[in-house]
């Protein structure tokens, strides 16, 4: 009978233990980087003992450098922005910038305890009238109170997807049927190339015009400027995903083609079995750069059209001219940055979880 070691059976345990560790780690630093949190995984990979000295290189280049970039940009930023003045004064540093941030909070969540009063004051009233008998007078009165910083935020975000669902429905479809028919490529082509570069300026003023012309009830669904600024994100967004996926489609192996004539596919078999799971990473590609552009147009449509959203913020901000307007305008642009980053790496967590591809 052999005797087992016990030191030696430690020693393997706590071996297997940290493959299981670093098992989990691996697994884990594929949603880090969906997430943009890619920094985390050598931290703890350093934490558990794998080569300290490798995994802080990479905590620095992951890390280090970019926390060091924003300092130097916040640095130079509050050195060059007293000395440029504008119409509104002098450009606000990060600082000013932050005390803006801030109030617009506070902002918002006064006027949020505001419309809770009203609400919950027109909630009683009704209830008497109920008590009272006097049903027919009960009445839904809607709070007009200006719309807080995160109301804005929250009115863009819905419109954007709401114009970049409505630019999928359309594209995929067409991008399937473009990269599956040479035909119908030939005739999409000229369209694709006259109408991609077409600004959202110059679709704003038609799309109004038809929205007003067609949607006349003032009690539907959706609110016509909700329409119009929805629509002319699908018009300008919905290119690039038309583009990857006929790329996509028509990139397909040819050994699969001639395998689902083998099979004898039907088209709608051939296009779910086949030609869908071999292009969606492209598919994917087109609808992250979809929304990117529609987050883009959107802004500036809501501008234009002084429609609900932090694009009319930006031009209320700049139109009231107030001392303090220049910084809360710069909020709004980091707050549109950061959203579209946001935005970015949701449409890449649905990608990670639908497809195969490791792109980035």
């Amino acid at each position: 009978m052999t005797t087992v070691d016990p030191e030696y059976a430690r020693e393997a345990e706590r071996e297997a233990r940290r493959a299981r560790l670093f098992t989990r780690i691996n697994k884990a630093d594929s949603w880090f980087q969906v997430l943009g949190l890619s920094w985390i995984t050598p931290i703890l990979k350093a934490a558990a003992g794998d080569n300290p000295r490798a995994q802080g290189k990479e905590i620095w280049r992951l890390l280090g450098v970019p926390l060091l970039a924003i300092a130097a940009f916040l640095a130079l930023w509050s050195a060059l922005a007293p000395q440029v003045q504008t119409s509104l004064g002098a450009v606000p540093g990060p600082a000013a910038v932050w005390e803006e941030a801030v109030n617009l909070h506070e902002d918002a969540e006064a006027k949020a305890v505001k419309k809770e009063r009203f609400e919950t004051m027109v909630a009683q009233r009704n209830e008497k009238l109920i008590a009272a008998g006097r049903e027919d007078e009960v009445k839904t009165i809607a709070y007009t109170g200006a719309p807080s910083y995160y109301d804005q935020i929250w009115t863009s975000i819905q419109t954007v997807f709401f114009g970049f669902l409505l630019a999928t429905v359309v594209a995929v479809p067409l991008g399937i049927a473009a990269g599956l028919s040479p035909y119908a490529n030939a005739g999409l082509n000229p369209i694709i190339q006259i109408f991609k570069p077409v600004s959202p300026l110059a679709w704003l003023p038609i799309v109004t015009m038809v929205v007003s012309a067609v949607y006349t009830t003032d009690d539907g669904l959706f609110a016509k400027s909700f329409l119009v600024s929805a629509i002319t994100v699908t018009l300008c967004s919905l290119w690039p995903t038309l583009i990857n996926t006929a790329l996509g489609v028509a990139s397909i192996d040819k050994d699969l083609v001639n395998v689902s004539k083998v099979l004898k596919m039907d088209t709608r078999t051939k296009i779910a079995k086949l030609v869908l799971p071999s292009a969606l990473p492209l598919i994917f590609t087109g609808l992250r750069l979809s929304l990117g552009v529609g987050w883009m147009v959107l802004i500036a449509a809501e501008m234009l059209a002084q429609n609900p959203g932090l694009g009319k913020f930006v031009w209320d901000e700049f139109q009231n001219g107030s001392s303090s307007s220049l910084a809360k305008i710069m909020v709004a642009v980091f707050t549109i940055g950061i959203i579209g980053f946001l935005l970015d790496r949701v449409m890449y967590a649905l990608q990670s979880l639908f497809t195969f591809s490791n792109n980035r």
